[in-house]
């Protein structure tokens, strides 16, 4: 060992001096250690190298921060979705409830609950399991969802796309809410929280190329709708036929005596 480190810091100071490192006393300090270490002086050298490689100086991990959820607003002493209904669940004992209730339930189930509430502050009747509003509370809740995963694991790509996804399914339904009923969606946005922006105006501007390019494309399916118009004819003229068969055989049918 004694011989490695010899023979190793014989090449750093020979190095040293044929690099002509800037510096006062590096080619000194790197000889001073040789000698030290041939007479066999147990003293310890302040050298930069040998601090460097004893590794002291370790990063300290910083604990994450709890970041607030919208799941803290669930009693921890409510019980499951599962069990909620249950007749019996007033008679079992307080370990078996603290087992069913939400304090002992996963990331999972309290998502379910969440999303049940969202649902009923939207739903138009107490049947009503696939209307635009519940959509949008689904949705809802799943972004949410995957909003805290991400504050937590920001390079989770999957997560990301799948929020991404229900961001634009969500605004396509807003958007559909919006335009016919606006009562609704002003209602739905209020009660989950939404704040609904307007998408950017699309403009494109026009160039020569887009122009001749859109007046082919126009050209184009006026040709392929006057081939096909005649077939187009043939076939309205075939249902007419059909609807005026059908009125006369019912009529027939209504006349004639049981």
């Amino acid at each position: 060992m004694l011989l490695r480190l010899r023979l190793g810091l014989r090449g750093a100071l020979g190095w040293a001096r044929s690099c002509r490192l800037p510096g006062p006393g590096w080619s000194r300090a790197l000889s001073g250690a040789l000698r030290l270490q041939e007479t066999g002086d147990r003293r310890s050298v302040y050298n930069p190298l040998v601090q460097t490689a004893r590794g002291y100086a370790r990063p300290v991990k910083k604990r994450k921060q709890a970041l607030p959820s919208h799941l803290d607003d669930l009693p921890p002493t409510m019980l499951k979705k599962d069990y909620a209904n249950v007749p019996i669940i007033d008679k079992v004992d307080d370990v078996v409830k603290r087992l069913l209730s939400l304090e002992m339930a996963s990331q999972r189930e309290k998502v379910k609950i969440k999303t049940q509430q969202l649902i009923e502050k939207v739903r138009r009747t107490p049947s009503d399991n696939g209307s635009f509003e519940v959509q949008t509370a689904i949705l809802t809740a799943k972004i949410q969802t995957h909003q805290e995963h991400l504050q937590m694991h920001p390079k989770d790509k999957s997560n990301r796309r799948r929020m991404l996804m229900a961001i634009d399914r969500r605004k396509k339904l807003l958007k559909y809410l919006r335009r016919t009923r606006y009562e609704t969606f002003e209602h739905t946005c209020k009660q989950l929280g939404i704040q609904y922006t307007l998408p950017p105006l699309y403009c494109r501007r026009m160039t020569r190329r887009w122009a001749a390019k859109k007046a082919f494309c126009l050209k184009v399916f006026n040709e392929v709708q006057k081939l096909k118009a005649p077939e187009r004819l043939k076939q309205r003229r075939e249902w007419q036929a059909k609807a005026r068969a059908a009125k006369e055989q019912t009529l027939q049918s209504e006349g004639t005596p049981v």
